[in-house]
């Protein structure tokens, strides 16, 4: 187990680690889409087969859609996690639980992203081909996603993983990886949270069951390895960063995990946790909510850049 007195901060955007190309240290100026554009450009899709046909699936099964206090209840309730989940948690800096929300659940969180997405990307169908998609804050303005976002069930589960007693939100997102959609490049996510603090950990919640075709979130093991690149300089505007931990992990034969999601299971990773994902090769739509959440008392730190994206939006008159 890997102690949390080993596992101080050292910020991302220093001179002397992987940051030091100036246009790194540029705060992002764009939206939100145009950032998640140029993040997944920065994957190697050299090893997809991009002639095979789609693999066909069908539509999620419909189930019965819970009402407001039903939906309220379920993600209120406890989620019980046993000393081993937390062992292997801070282990493997990531693990997946089953049964975390139930069919219903999982069908209305996927509604209401699909709704919003409608809303938000103009003639969706069209525009969606191929893309990586993504919407933030949502729980400010749609009742169900709130309930998902500000669920004490979820959040609970993150406290007791990070073994901190209070967690803040620092944003939801949806990461919508479309039909046809390719790879999505190894990175951990300590780069994108100007939070000086290691207790920072996201929830991922697919929106369907997500088999191997459809692009799982896929990790590697344990979370030390994080060490064994952690000083790869970033590169914004090609797929060597990406390329270059490829090549480091198989080199050191690093354990990477890649299986499917059951309907109703959710993994939470540590912001240290180095994760991928394949690219989207059914005819479906892979819909994930992530939500991230960090420890009550956690500074930002002097210098967030714009790998950090919209952090003022997230963490608002913040100093």
């Amino acid at each position: 187990m890997i102690e949390k007195t080993k596992l101080k901060k050292k910020l991302p955007f220093e001179k002397t680690d992987t940051f030091k190309n100036n246009e790194n240290n540029k705060s992002w100026d764009k939206d939100n889409q145009a950032w998640w554009d140029w993040y997944v450009s920065l994957a190697d899709n050299t090893d997809s087969n991009k002639k095979d046909g789609l693999v066909k699936i069908p539509e999620p099964v419909k189930t019965k859609y819970p009402s407001k206090n039903e939906l309220k209840e379920q993600l209120s309730s406890p989620f019980n996690i046993s000393k081993d989940n937390i062992k292997n948690f801070q282990k493997n800096g990531f693990i997946k639980l089953k049964n975390v929300l139930t069919p219903y659940a999982v069908q209305a969180l996927r509604n209401e992203i699909l709704s919003l997405l409608t809303k938000t990307f103009k003639n969706y169908d069209k525009s969606k081909k191929k893309r990586f998609l993504s919407l933030e804050m949502m729980w400010l303005e749609n009742k169900v996603i709130r309930e998902f976002v500000l669920s004490s069930r979820i959040a609970k589960i993150c406290a007791d993983l990070l073994a901190v007693k209070k967690i803040r939100l620092y944003h939801d997102n949806a990461l919508v990886k479309e039909s046809g959609c390719g790879r999505t490049p190894w990175h951990y996510d300590d780069h994108h949270y100007p939070l000086a603090t290691n207790d920072v950990i996201t929830a991922w919640i697919p929106a369907q069951a997500t088999p191997i075709e459809m692009g799982p979130l896929t990790f590697a093991k344990p979370l030390e390895v994080y060490r064994f690149v952690k000083d790869i300089e970033f590169n914004e505007s090609d797929t060597s960063y990406d390329k270059k931990i490829s090549d480091i992990f198989k080199k050191k034969q690093v354990t990477i995990v890649e299986e499917p999601f059951e309907l109703g299971e959710v993994s939470f990773h540590h912001n240290l946790s180095f994760h991928t994902a394949s690219e989207n090769k059914t005819t479906q739509s892979r819909i994930v909510l992530a939500n991230t959440y960090f420890a009550d008392g956690a500074r930002v730190i002097n210098d967030p850049t714009m790998i950090s994206g919209d952090w003022e939006k997230f963490i608002p008159n913040t100093k």
